[in-house]
């Protein structure tokens, strides 16, 4: 309600622009009496573009409807039986218009909302003690509309101008044809008697020279004042353009460099309604002033002078129509981009938005869209020559769509909704590249015409860079293309030029990007996180930080050449860690009970100085995706030494049958989360519950975590009945391995140098041969 408050209090242009907001589609009223409900519901939690969402835009049509009617039914008196009525004609009138379509309910009060708070945020701005920017209102913003309102106060001056000269032009008109009536008097004296004639032929003569004196004087004060128009048009056109690149080049490169970052994850890209309100001023001020200069043209071509004036005027009308262009073909854009890991024979969508399309009322005659995928070399070819013949890369299904025009919110957009790419076509791989680094993207285009077909424009926009793939399994180097280019590419590049190598902290701050937006966490990677990556990117064993801030890491250690002894890269164990955190660990991470990013070095020296049964939680260096438990324990070979055990990782798949919670709770060794937090303090709330006692006659079965190891139990009080070994079921994973007691690491050649299963290093074959030549096997051959 507060920004409501505020709102009223708004004063002559800006209350006017409010006031504009409101009409049949969503009455004043309304806002005014339910203020305090329409700011306190969540509208931006609902994504317009998912047809899946309506339902929750339904909810809040029904909520909104209930509350007026309550409104309604709480007035009271002569004043509120009127209030009363007018209320309820509100509740069925909204119901009426938005019941089919309640997903523009939203879209309707979204914008209303936040041009109110662009309306309160300017004006707070200006009022503002010592004219400093308002918190949260960047100073660049002042500066541009200071700018309109210069450009304002020009093309009025300019408007004025014109008008005097129509005026003067019209008056000279005028007085030339009083010239030219007092010669054809002059031509008709002759039928005159002499005496009569000298003496009318003497007057009309005197009034002739004062006449053309006065013509001469006056054509050259009209090429004069057009003269000063067209160096005032020059003026206004150059800060028009000025002003443009700003908003252009500036803030809607920036606005698209916060898109293409949002697709690693960064933060939202945020509206497009102020920077359409730019681009739609741009326009109304590039149009009056296109019309000013056509005017003036129009007035030459009545009254020719001769003069430099022509000339210039060509140059202004050239320059002001290639400025109207520049700004047509730039504010056509993606709204919302396509998926940049595009599957074959799977719906995706997309948005294109015309930001100038309700201001030049391109929507009178709705343009089609044409969406159109085509690979790096053709959108090289593209951006060369805009002549140049575009063969696809491929056939996407539902690929054209009609812009529609949102009355409640003047925007002029095209939803693509079930577009699906139907088969590929690649180009001839040479080299190391794979298909999953070949980049596509989706080219959007479309023809319309403004001003009476006065100017025909043929629009192209490019989505970002597209991986295609054919099956899961590619996903992962597929978005790891997408991430390196998404990062590192430059504004202006030429498609889709990106560098082979950046430096370890710029690609930090891309991880942790990532990590913390798939994870859904505010708790990203800590500097000790990253020097424990560090040291898996380099082979380092420096912990120092400053010791990897020069270093840099090219996309073949990103993402082509394995790992040192491993048969993956850097990022595709990076990702997988992303995947089992999203999908299974996400609570545990954000509660700080994993710690992750250590190797089994570390997670030795930090359990050893503390009591048995203590644990801690690292990711597998050995196996993508995997999470192991570290606990220090007594050596069972060796009275009074104490060592760490590793567990066999824990995966996805484990994870899909039994939790991470309900395994360590599963496991009664396990005592204490490093430092010193009791395990069911930090893990009993996201235990399942209790199994209900059997009904129907039948046990049911309950799956349980079991490590047979012998060791003595760290407990100093076990209870009764718990063998001296871990007990509880294993998970599938541990459960292929129970017929092997685990050991340390030192002790057991099936174990890797980090205490976890490397089965690329077993025999399997020989090991099945001597299991089975086992006595218990071979009596039961028959």
């Amino acid at each position: 309600m507060a920004l409501w408050i505020q709102a009223q209090q708004l004063q002559g242009d800006a209350l006017h622009q409010m006031q504009a907001l409101y009409g049949q589609h969503f009455p004043i009223e309304v806002r005014h009496y339910l203020a305090q409900w329409v700011e306190a519901q969540p509208w931006d939690a609902i994504d317009l573009e998912n047809p899946q969402e309506e339902f929750k835009a339904k909810r809040l049509l029904d909520s909104l409807i209930q509350e007026l009617q309550r409104k309604a039914e709480h007035q009271m008196g002569e004043d509120g039986f009127l209030l009363k009525i007018k209320l309820g004609h509100y509740a069925t009138q909204l119901k009426s218009t938005y019941d089919p379509c309640p997903q523009e309910l939203v879209r309707c009060i979204k914008h209303i909302l936040y041009t109110e708070q662009r309306l309160v945020q300017e004006a707070t701005n200006v009022n503002s003690s010592g004219g400093g920017p308002m918190e949260g209102t960047p100073q660049r913003y002042q500066q541009i509309n200071q700018t309109f309102e210069e450009l304002r106060v020009m093309t009025q001056d300019t408007e004025n101008d014109l008008r005097k000269l129509q005026h003067s032009q019209e008056y000279f008109i005028i007085q030339y044809q009083e010239s030219l009536r007092i010669q054809a008097q002059l031509s008709s004296l002759a039928s005159l008697p002499p005496a009569e004639r000298v003496q009318r032929e003497t007057s009309l003569q005197s009034r002739k020279a004062t006449l053309e004196a006065w013509l001469t004087r006056e054509a050259n004060t009209l090429q004069k004042y057009r003269q000063d128009l067209a160096e005032k048009h020059q003026k206004t056109l150059a800060l028009l353009r000025k002003q443009q690149a700003v908003i252009v080049d500036d803030e809607l490169i920036q606005w698209k460099r916060r898109q293409q970052l949002a697709g690693n994850g960064g933060p939202p890209e945020g509206g497009l309604d102020i920077l359409q309100s730019w681009c739609e001023k741009l326009a109304d001020m590039i149009w009056q002033n296109r019309q000013q200069i056509r005017r003036v043209e129009h007035l030459t071509q009545q009254l020719p002078i001769p003069g430099p004036t022509e000339e210039l005027l060509s140059e202004l009308n050239a320059t002001v129509t290639d400025i109207i262009s520049a700004l047509v073909t730039s504010t056509f854009i993606i709204e919302k981009q396509p998926p940049q890991v595009l599957k074959t024979q799977t719906k995706f969508a997309a948005t294109v938005r015309l930001l100038v399309g309700g201001k030049l009322n391109v929507h009178m005659n709705p343009p089609q869209v044409k969406a159109t995928i085509i690979s790096e070399q053709q959108a090289k070819a593209l951006l060369k020559n805009e002549n140049t013949r575009n063969d696809s890369s491929g056939e996407i299904l539902n690929n054209n769509c009609v812009m529609e025009y949102h009355q409640t919110t003047g925007t002029l957009s095209a939803h693509f909704r079930n577009m699906s790419l139907k088969r590929i076509k690649r180009s001839d791989r040479r080299g190391a590249e794979s298909v999953t680094e070949e980049k596509f993207t989706v080219l959007f285009e479309s023809q319309f015409s403004v001003g009476g077909n006065e100017l025909v424009f043929h629009v192209k926009t490019l989505s970002l860079p597209v991986v295609v793939i054919v099956h899961g399994s590619q996903d992962n180097n597929a978005t790891a293309t997408v991430l390196w280019d998404n990062a590192f590419s430059e504004p202006g590049r030429v498609p889709f030029v990106v560098p082979d190598k950046v430096t370890w902290p710029q690609l930090c701050e891309a991880l942790n990007m990532k990590y913390k937006a798939e994870v859904q966490s505010e708790r990203g990677l800590s500097e000790e996180n990253l020097v424990f990556l560090a040291q898996k990117a380099f082979s380092s064993s420096s912990s120092n930080p400053e010791d990897y801030r020069n270093m840099t890491m090219t996309w073949s250690q990103f993402n082509r050449e394995s790992l040192p002894g491993r048969n993956f890269t850097f990022w595709q164990w990076f990702d997988g860690v992303i995947e089992l955190m999203k999908k299974h660990l996400k609570a545990h991470w954000n509660d700080g009970a994993i710690l992750g990013f250590l190797n089994k070095q570390q997670a030795q020296d930090m359990l050893m100085s503390k009591p048995n049964g203590t644990f801690l939680l690292r990711f597998s260096d050995s196996e993508i995706g995997g999470i192991t438990i570290a606990w220090v324990a007594e050596n069972p070979n060796k009275a009074g030494e104490r060592m760490v055990w590793n567990l066999m990782p824990f995966t996805t798949k484990d994870f899909s049958i039994r939790s991470l919670a309900d395994r360590i709770s599963d496991l009664n060794h396990l005592l204490f989360l490093y430092p010193n937090q009791p395990k069911d303090e930090v893990f009993s709330k996201y235990c399942s519950p209790t199994q209900p006692k059997a009904v129907d006659g039948y046990v049911k079965p309950e799956i349980k975590q079991v490590v047979k190891v012998e060791f003595s139990s760290p407990n100093p009080e076990p209870s009764p009945g718990n063998p001296t070994f871990m007990d509880t079921t294993a998970s599938p994973t541990v459960n292929q391995q129970h017929g092997f007691p685990m050991y340390p690491s030192m002790n057991d050649p099936m174990l890797d140098a980090e205490g976890e299963f490397e089965l690329d290093d077993v025999d399997m074959a020989r090991q099945v041969e001597e299991f089975l030549r086992q006595p218990q096997w071979s009596g039961q051959q028959s």
